[in-house]
């Protein structure tokens, strides 16, 4: 006798109606290890700096940072991923500030390692909190276009990267979407014998307008002005070309890739873990944060219930790990439901 398939042999509900079988069935499960969290790191001592964009972030310096790190490190949290905040001063058309080894970013790596050896420490390979003009590239000052200059580029960030690494960043990470900057980063560093220096490429980083509370945070706004970044940054209503994308950061040699923005690209994600199987990772962007805190403001959300539901999306997805504002908060709901 054949099983019937149907109500009301069949009751999907049955399997919902306690916690216990709920927790049974579950097919994703959201933990600390899945998180890393950005920081933004500025110059002086017991300096914060709330961004008023971003409830609940602030800029801090390196003091500070090694505070949110010994509580990132205490809650499970794999990876802080560090973001300069950059004085006017060391701005320049030529970002050569980027690969200063005693620079910002070069002394506040060397400080995180020697006090938490065991905490990855990511950062961002980018010109933009480094160029006078915001972008994150260089441009030829005779060019009215402005068009970003995409070998030349190369160049700086491949001196920047190794300028990381040398300082012992364990992950460096290429967001500036100029084509070919993996490969020329992953040979730069193999000349200098960093051969466990891994590479997070922001393969599908698309230019999207949720990224302004971001550079409010990093101060980079002011300088871009009323610039863009289209010529560089994915077109939002493109999905295949994002598939070519991280196919070309793999066959160039990095070792993770991203998709940025989050929620609106679960598509995205999806679609690089299903067909190319490879380590896939989604940020969480400022702008996804800065609506959640401020919809709990209003009262109009649960902040809690909201920013759980998006993380687990992502796994659900199937990123492997999740850039998120919201990483030491989720790790301490995680563990307060242990």
């Amino acid at each position: 006798m054949q099983a019937n398939p149907n109500f009301p042999s069949t009751r999907m509900r049955r399997m919902r109606r306690d916690d216990f079988s709920r927790r049974l069935m579950r097919e994703n499960v959201l933990t600390a290890n899945d998180l890393i969290y950005p920081v933004f790191v500025l110059e002086g001592e017991a300096t914060v700096e709330p961004v008023s964009s971003m409830p609940g972030v602030s800029r801090v310096s390196l003091d500070g940072l090694l505070r949110l790190a010994e509580e990132a490190q205490n809650l499970g949290v794999p990876a802080l991923a560090l973001f300069p905040v950059v004085g006017a001063d060391k701005k320049s058309e030529g970002a050569e500030e980027a690969w200063n080894p005693d620079g910002l970013v070069p002394r506040v790596v060397q400080a995180l390692k020697a006090n938490f050896p065991d905490l990855g420490v990511i950062t961002d390979v980018a010109l933009d909190p480094y160029t006078s003009h915001g972008q994150d590239g260089l441009i030829d000052p005779a060019d009215p276009r402005g068009y970003v200059l995409n070998d030349e580029t190369l160049e700086a960030l491949a001196k920047q990267a190794l300028c990381h690494a040398q300082a012992g960043a364990d992950v460096v990470a290429p967001s500036d979407m100029m084509d070919g900057r993996v490969a020329r980063i992953r040979a730069k560093l193999d000349e200098d014998q960093r051969i466990y220096t891994r590479i997070l490429a922001y393969s599908a980083k698309y230019a999207s307008s949720f990224y302004g509370p971001f550079r409010d945070a990093v101060g980079s706004a002011g300088n871009l002005g009323k610039g863009n970044k289209y010529t560089y940054q994915m077109d939002p209503a493109n999905s295949d070309e994002a598939i070519r994308e991280v196919a070309l950061d793999i066959a160039e040699g990095a070792d993770m890739y991203m998709v940025k923005p989050g929620m609106p690209y679960l598509d995205i994600v999806r679609r690089v873990k299903t067909e190319l199987q490879v380590p896939t990772y989604v940020y969480q962007v400022s702008g996804e944060y800065a609506m959640l805190k401020a919809a709990a403001a209003n009262g109009w959300l649960d902040e809690k219930a909201c920013a759980m539901e998006a993380l687990v999306a992502f796994k659900r997805a199937g990123a492997d790990g999740i850039l998120t504002y919201f990483a030491l908060d989720a790790a301490r709901w995680l563990r307060a439901g242990d």
